[in-house]
């Protein structure tokens, strides 16, 4: 008897039955995205390993257990199908000289795939939509970004299910110098690490912080706090950003122990959070 053919374990099929609201969301996005003033860029899916590795970070969880890695038999290459958007549209604006004397609003949509377990709300195979802002030094990029952002959610009348939180992460010296801090405190509580924490310790310790373990709260709220490590032009940024933020009416918590697990991010950080997907919670950062 023929085997049965199926879809790989967490890469989904989309139906007639849900395709259209697919379709209309996208087209909710594509509006927003045009009024402003955003440009679609289409790059491929695959891309050389060292891209992803180099921008993501070495230790991050994406690149040490989650990214779909091959060896292209034609020639030997490394190769790994993208697990975000990121890196590949950067490339792409580096290699056609897209920020020559000029700023660039850019926005892409697509598959991303990530080797992790399967469950609500995450999967192997996942579709995003993400901007880039380039040549702009913020914080009113980053303003409008968070305007736009809500703008979305108040078209399809959602605007009541999200909140939003903003945190800083300074620049690369002032994480080097909060980094050295945290990884004592967490050395001195080791005893109430679990294995991811232990893990992390010493090589991405700000994601400790981030952690979902009823067992560490105390411990990560008693940590040192990024943002008292904060120079003069960091917090003259942040606090740029939530005065534009308060004079567009846009209500925020502040949230210091949001953090993301990317190496290539400064400054300004941001999620869009929900009580109404369970605990897969962001819906946009």
């Amino acid at each position: 008897m023929a085997q049965k053919l199926q879809a790989i374990k967490g890469m989904n099929d989309v139906l007639p039955a849900e395709s259209h609201q697919w379709e209309y969301f996208e087209g909710v996005l594509r509006g927003l995205l045009a009024d402003y003033g955003y440009q679609n860029i289409r790059t491929p899916i695959v891309e050389t390993t060292p891209l992803f590795v180099r921008s993501i970070g070495e230790v991050t969880d994406i690149v040490e257990k989650e990214m779909y890695t091959f060896t292209d038999s034609l020639n030997g290459d490394s190769l790994t199908l993208r697990p975000e958007g990121t890196a590949g549209t950067l490339r792409a604006v580096v290699e056609h000289s897209l920020l020559y004397n000029a700023t660039q609003k850019l926005w892409y949509m697509g598959p991303m795939f990530r080797h992790e377990r399967p469950q609500k709300g995450r999967y192997r195979q996942f579709h995003q939509m993400g901007i880039e802002a380039l040549g702009f030094a913020g914080p009113d990029i980053d303003a409008e970004i968070i305007l736009m952002t809500a703008d979305l959610w108040r078209r399809p009348g959602i605007a009541q299910y999200v909140r939003l939180e903003i945190n800083t992460l300074g620049n690369k010296d002032e994480r080097a110098a909060h980094r050295e801090a945290l990884i004592r405190h967490l050395e001195a509580h080791a005893d109430v690490l679990d294995e991811d924490g232990k893990r992390r310790l010493y090589s991405n310790p700000l994601r400790v912080l981030d952690t979902k373990n009823p067992a560490m709260q105390d411990m990560a709220n008693s940590a040192p706090r990024l943002i008292d490590y904060l120079g003069e032009e960091s917090r003259a940024h942040y606090e740029g950003w939530k005065t534009m933020l308060a004079g567009l009416g846009i209500d925020y918590v502040e949230n210091p122990r949001l953090v993301r697990g990317l190496d290539y991010y400064n400054h300004s950080v941001f999620e869009w959070v929900t009580t109404e997907l369970g605990a897969q919670g962001t819906i946009c950062a």
